[in-house]
């Protein structure tokens, strides 16, 4: 094998290693953001019992008020009642004590009904924010490895970035530029094997005189079809 071109194949292992490591930063934050929609459930649990909570507690004092004005309108009705010298109003006025008095008793059941549904929804607030506390623990390790591996992976990185630079440095520049295009246009395999008849890189035969320089490995020889730069196996 020429040498320039195994010069290439270690530059082209090295450039194979750089992408994947990019790769596995470039999925790192998808990584964060999947571990975090965990949480999106166990969130929207918390809020819709904190909702509920807060709706039943206005509720509550609602029915207070309520109960607070129809007292209140009871006892100026009893000082209306003293104050009155006829009996027909007296009659009328005891009526609508009585009509009152029974109104703050449905409120009183109704107020008592709701104190009890909120003793219910604060155990259900309680036991959703538990679950979110749990999975957020274990979001909180799962991101906290996502950011160790994204460090350790950017430390791999810049040490290959640096290795390239020195692997780069003895090999002509003309040749490192046809390289480089060729890695810009094909991909990751801009160096490929000649296999039998066939480039390793598109596949398609190769004449007969590129499939013998090849052979001859005198001089770099390229596949007449995508480019590439061959090498004999």
């Amino acid at each position: 094998m020429l040498p320039e071109v195994e010069s290439l194949l270690v530059v082209q292992n090295r450039d194979q290693k750089i992408d994947a490591l990019r790769k596995e930063l470039e999925l790192i934050p998808r990584e964060k953001a999947r571990a975090e929609e965990k949480l999106s459930n166990d969130t929207q649990a918390v809020a819709t019992a904190k909702a509920a909570l807060q709706e039943n507690e206005v509720a509550i004092k609602s029915v207070e008020l309520d109960i607070s004005t129809r007292r209140n309108t009871i006892d100026r009705l009893k000082v209306q009642q003293f104050e009155t010298k006829k009996n027909d109003e007296y009659t009328a006025i005891a009526k609508e004590i009585v009509n009152y008095t029974e109104m703050v008793d449905e409120l009183e059941t109704q107020e008592l009904e709701l104190m009890e549904k909120s003793d219910v929804l604060k155990e259900k607030l309680e036991l959703a924010q538990k679950a979110l506390g749990q999975t957020q623990s274990v979001v909180d390790e799962d991101i906290a490895l996502l950011d160790q591996k994204a460090g350790e992976t950017k430390k791999r990185l810049e040490e290959a970035l640096a290795e390239r630079e020195t692997l780069v440095e003895p090999i002509d520049e003309n040749l490192l530029a046809l390289y480089d295009r060729l890695r810009n246009s094909k991909g990751t395999d801009p160096v490929a094997p000649l296999k039998g008849s066939q480039c390793g890189g598109c596949h398609m035969k190769v004449t007969s005189s590129t499939a013998a320089s090849v052979q001859a490995e005198k001089a770099i020889s390229q596949c007449e079809n995508c480019g590439r730069i061959l090498y004999a196996t």
